[in-house]
């Protein structure tokens, strides 16, 4: 307990958590009017008739027009996180309006939108309004110290998702058949100024990014934790995460990465970085009464939530153990759980509803309901599958067919092997539930894959 009581009472310079608060905020509200202006909010939320939901979550739906709505909140809230206005309020509003967002519909799942969600989460209960921020200029009081533990906390998830990532890349398709890599690099469209594209098709190239990206993620926390090797470890992470966005479109994830993985510089650095952002408004801010220690208020109860929530990262992504079978076939326990773009996976799953009363069958024209993207993200997830064939038999139910079962018809190719049957043909869809129990209606793959 000394020991503990002994961490929790070091301090650490504010510029830490305002520097990412700034970078963090900035980030996302850029996200954000990213998304509006390429029109996803319109093809995404508003156009499709049918939106995948998270189990226990099915009361999070779009807002129709009014999910414009919801994004402009989002995005100002953001904006405020980054100047550091009305913080508190403004993050616990950031991380609602972001995280409902990311629940109207599981199609759109991203792992740096989980990142972004439980980032925000964890930013309530931080300070980081200390200094160089508006509130503190409202205040006309700013804050040289916070708790050390509060910066470590950032630390500590970055830590975990480049960590997790690297374990989840200690399967037999990344390193012995260079699997998914291979089927991207080979049937991408590349051509780089001086290596051209010929690289992208060497066996050798897709190996080495395999094994490559496997010890990256396995070891960058450890050399952007090390004062001697965090400049040499930044690097990496700038031409790692660059490299990706040249070769896989991945969105605002790289950008995120590099941004939070300056959290591990000195606080000096980060003061240096902000004094120049925030050049023309230095003069305001050193008229501000600095004082030296900010005292959170019910740090207690802040600890503990904190703590349960790393308990809950630490354990939560290895809940796949729980299940039979191959966790990359049957993704029970897939989500939230780093494991990021380890697979790629191909079905063609259509549905057939039989009606009792007459012995009648028909199938089902799946863009009748879903979009195209729907439809392509359906055909080869369970959750996916079953939540669909359940919305189907309420669809026909209120048309009249009261006494009906809907069976699929669903093949799948994993990390390009031949194209196998996943779901029991035979199994009434109807009759099986939605939730967290082993899904034994999915016919197991025949070998192992995942290791850890």
């Amino acid at each position: 307990m000394g020991i503990i009581s002994s961490y929790l009472s070091k301090r650490h310079e504010s510029t830490s958590l305002a520097f990412f608060r700034l970078g963090f905020g900035l980030l996302m509200t850029y996200s954000i009017i990213r998304f509006w202006l390429k029109g996803w909010i319109q093809t995404m939320y508003i156009d499709p008739s049918f939106h995948f939901t998270f189990y226990g979550f099915e009361w999070v739906t779009p807002l129709g027009n009014y999910t414009y709505l919801l994004f402009f909140i989002c995005g100002l809230s953001a904006f405020f996180v980054a100047i550091g206005y009305r913080y508190y309020m403004s993050i616990i509003i950031f991380f609602l309006s972001f995280t409902y967002i990311e629940l109207m519909d599981k199609t759109t799942y991203l792992n740096h939108y989980y990142f972004v969600s439980i980032l925000s989460f964890l930013m309530i209960f931080l300070p980081s309004n200390s200094s160089y921020s508006v509130d503190s200029y409202l205040q006309k009081k700013s804050f040289k110290y916070t708790p050390k533990w509060c910066v470590d906390s950032i630390k500590l998830l970055l830590f975990i998702v480049y960590f997790y990532s690297g374990l989840a890349k200690i399967n037999k398709d990344w390193l012995f058949e260079a699997q998914p890599l291979k089927i991207w690099l080979t049937t991408g469209s590349y051509d780089f100024p001086l290596i051209g594209s010929n690289l992208m098709q060497q066996e050798w190239f897709h190996y080495f990014m395999s094994w490559g990206g496997m010890f990256y993620d396995l070891l960058i926390p450890f050399l952007l934790i090390s004062t001697r090797t965090r400049v040499f470890g930044f690097l990496l992470v700038i031409f790692f995460h660059l490299f990706t966005v040249l070769l896989f479109p991945i969105g605002m994830f790289p950008y995120i990465m590099i941004m939070s993985s300056l959290i591990f510089f000195s606080s000096k650095t980060h003061k240096k970085i902000l004094d120049f952002i925030l050049k023309p408004f230095i003069d305001k801010i050193k008229s501000i009464r600095e004082m030296k220690i900010i005292n959170i208020q019910k740090e207690r109860i802040s600890l503990i939530v904190v703590s349960v929530f790393f308990i809950i990262q630490f354990l939560f992504p290895f809940r796949y153990s729980l299940y039979p079978g191959e966790l990359f076939w049957n993704e029970q326990g897939y989500r939230f759980s780093w494991r990021v773009m380890l697979m790629e996976k191909k079905g063609y799953t259509t549905f057939k509803v039989v009606n009792k009363e007459n012995d009648n069958s028909f199938y089902i024209m799946n863009n009748s309901f879903l979009t195209e993207f729907q439809e392509r993200q359906m055909s080869f997830q369970p959750d996916f599958i079953i939540e669909y064939a359940h919305f189907l038999g309420t669809y026909y139910k209120n048309l009249g067919l009261n006494d009906i079962e809907i069976y699929a018809d669903s093949y799948v190719a994993l990390n390009g092997r031949i194209s196998k049957r996943f779901i029991d043909p035979k199994i009434d869809l109807l009759k099986q539930k939605r939730g967290f129990k082993n899904k034994d209606w999915i016919i197991p793959l025949d070998e192992k894959i995942n290791n850890l």
